[in-house]
């Protein structure tokens, strides 16, 4: 959740004794970036003047939805990169802090009441705030909403809406239908963006932690199906980004991967499958963990964000749709809460971003996000820092966080820049009152009540130079060629069976954990003793129209190629399409036909005793199972079975695999 709005709002948020220490685990406004991919051209990193402002029609002949990913990269229905220069256009998520008349402004983020719609449309009208968003050069719009809005009836008030009298007697959904119209038509890409299940805004002890914080996940999936499913029509609705910053509550963190109810990499499977089930057209977008632990020196803390996704990534239904994001903003850190006012607020002896080294932050920013963009791994995916910001008027030299925050941001928009890195700025649209004076500093366009603007590139904002340069800043453009992808199977607690042509057919190994690759990939290495394995489409072989085939003996074994081993093993003609396990045992094997003829000479793969992977391709420079050894074909081979034994102890775990080539 965009970071601005804790600052004012932690001044008066009291804690007594150790449940109010817990309390504090989730005031933490923000998350991290980016990180240093080497694939991304270098820019002249000097100022530059304000982008030229595309019409709506100009943007809207520049791309073609839907979007998906080659690689690092976002590209479009054409296969031409699509950089993701976004802002963030705040409100459907909600401004009420929580305390006091919710009627009364003051009790609202930066004392803005968006009566639960986008900032703005009481002040401007819409197509005013089009061409003011072309004006900053930017090209999709982060769209924020609460769950809380697809069930509110309530009808507006003709006072949120005053200076677009058409949306007049509309639900908050109904104008949210309005603004996603009006972006789209004017050529914007829209991400939609979970951001809070109520409408109260961030950072204390909302009910907004986690996606099923004052919901279940099951609602929380229903509500994102509703919303896809609404919009599915309009292929420049190009995204869900699946939820915001999930953080602490009072007792439990979020985790990534342990299997509970607070696992977060199982919610975005969960929700993301669903999603495309209903529209496989939609990027699929996931943050990572905002906030782990208890915000004091004794107890373990920190920011996560993506890492984890360095051993635990995510498979999808359809390769190519999955966008990883991050946060990042200067009086955060990766250990440090942004809460000020000590221990007793929340905040910690870290450093904050501000306080690290150029060096020390591009090293932060690369292990937090952006080696996702390292090419031909597991984990690899376009990385979207979907906020950051600063405030831009603040320019009291004697200040040293102005100083500090200014030094950051500039470092900051070099890293993005560097990196060709895709980016959502918090927020676009803010109040200002009759002086002129932003109630909302970090807000780059701001509008008082009689729609008079002022915006980061009108005179006084120190932030024009830095986003102009990063708005304009030379990117990779054009065609991007297709890419192969490895995707992880991870069945450490459950089936991950992401094939739907088995997720349309009855179980096919009752009673065990099974894991099924995206169609248009197969298994290609399997982990020791863990249940884990590696999906590839490279060299993909076609499918042909036969049944698939579960195999969980020796029937098909034709030549003993481990002997004194069990083997599972595809007929002729077939390949593995997943496997299934048995605690840490091999269970079976799902083979697919082939629509050619495929040979059926071969070679053992063991791994034993040591991981046995090729020396190139394959995401070998990932590690994708922790602690256990890896069996690997090669890129050219197609996995045909695999040998175990429950002699020596070794209790049925995977040996060796056979490896036979392609062609």
């Amino acid at each position: 959740m965009g970071s601005t709005r804790a600052a004012h709002r932690r001044a008066h948020l009291a804690t007594r004794g150790l449940p109010a220490l817990l309390a504090t685990a989730s005031l933490l406004a923000v998350t991290a970036p980016g990180a240093l991919g080497a694939t991304a051209p270098t820019a002249a990193l000097s100022a530059t003047a304000a982008p030229v402002a595309l019409t709506g029609p100009q943007l809207a002949a520049s791309w073609t939805g839907p979007l998906s990913t080659r690689g690092r990269y976002v590209v479009d229905a054409n296969g031409d990169r699509f950089k993701l220069k976004s802002g963030n256009w705040a409100g459907a998520q909600g401004t009420y802090e929580g305390s006091g008349d919710v009627n009364d402004v003051t009790n609202h983020q930066a004392d803005q009441k968006s009566n639960n719609i986008p900032l703005g449309l009481d002040r401007t009208p819409m197509s005013q705030i089009m061409a003011d968003f072309h004006a900053l050069g930017i090209n999709s719009i982060r769209l924020p909403f609460a769950n809380a809005m697809i069930h509110d009836s309530t009808v507006l008030p003709d006072s949120a809406v005053a200076a677009n009298p058409q949306l007049m007697g509309k639900t908050p959904l109904q104008v949210f239908d309005a603004v996603v119209a009006a972006l789209t038509a004017d050529g914007f890409a829209v991400i939609l963006n979970n951001h809070t299940t109520t409408y109260r805004f961030c950072c204390s002890l909302d009910g907004n932690e986690r996606w099923n914080s004052g919901q279940s996940t099951q609602q929380w999936v229903d509500d994102w199906v509703f919303l896809v499913n609404r919009y599915k029509a309009n292929k420049r609705v190009a995204g869900a980004d699946l939820r915001n910053e999930v953080r602490r509550d009072t007792w439990d963190d979020p985790n990534w991967g342990w299997g509970n109810e607070h696992d977060l990499y199982n919610a975005f499977q969960q929700a993301g499958n669903a999603i495309l089930k209903a529209d496989p057209d939609m990027l699929i977008v996931m943050e990572g963990i905002n906030w782990q632990g208890i915000p004091q020196g004794m107890f373990s803390h920190g920011r996560p964000m993506l890492t984890p996704v360095r051993n635990l990534s995510n498979t999808l239904i359809d390769s190519g749709k999955l966008v990883y994001s991050a946060h990042f903003y200067s009086y955060t850190g990766p250990n440090h809460t942004g809460a000020s006012g000590g221990w007793q607020n929340g905040e910690t002896n870290d450093p904050r971003y501000r306080d690290l080294s150029l060096d020390d932050l591009k090293r932060v920013v690369n292990d937090q996000a952006l080696f996702v963009t390292q090419a031909g791994q597991h984990f690899t995916a376009p990385v979207w820092i979907s906020e950051f910001g600063a405030g831009g008027r603040n320019a009291d030299p004697t200040n040293g966080d102005v100083v500090k925050d200014r030094a950051w941001f500039k470092n900051f928009t070099d890293i993005l820049v560097t990196n060709d890195a895709d980016f959502a700025q918090w927020p676009l649209v803010g109040w200002m009152n009759a002086a002129g004076k932003p109630n909302d500093d970090w807000a780059l366009i701001n509008y008082d009540a009689t729609g008079k603007r002022l915006t980061v590139n009108d005179p006084g904002d120190w932030r024009a130079t830095d986003w102009n340069k990063l708005v304009n800043a030379p990117s990779t453009t054009g065609q991007v060629a297709p890419v192969n992808h490895w995707n992880m199977l991870d069945l450490d607690f459950g089936d991950q069976n992401v094939s739907k042509t088995m997720l349309a057919k009855p179980d096919w190994n009752p009673g065990y954990r099974k894991g099924t690759c995206p169609d248009s990939q197969r298994p290609v290495a399997i982990a020791r003793s863990s249940g884990r394995g590696l999906c590839t489409d490279a060299n993909q072989p076609a499918k042909g129209a036969g049944a698939w085939i579960a195999v969980n003996g020796e029937e098909y074994v034709k030549q003993d190629w481990a002997s004194g081993y069990n083997k599972l093993q595809c007929p002729d003609n077939h390949f593995a399409a997943g496997y299934s396990v048995s605690g840490n045992s091999m269970a079976g094997l799902l083979c697919a036909p082939a629509a050619k003829a495929l040979p059926t000479t071969g070679r053992n793969v063991w791994f034993d005793h040591g991981d046995n992977r090729p020396a190139t391709g394959g995401s070998v420079n990932s590690d994708w199972a922790p602690g256990y050894y890896k069996g690997q074909c090669a890129d050219n081979e197609y996995l045909a079975g695999v040998a175990f034994t429950w002699k020596w102890s070794h209790g049925g775990v995977p040996d060796a695999l056979l490896c036979r080539p392609l062609s």
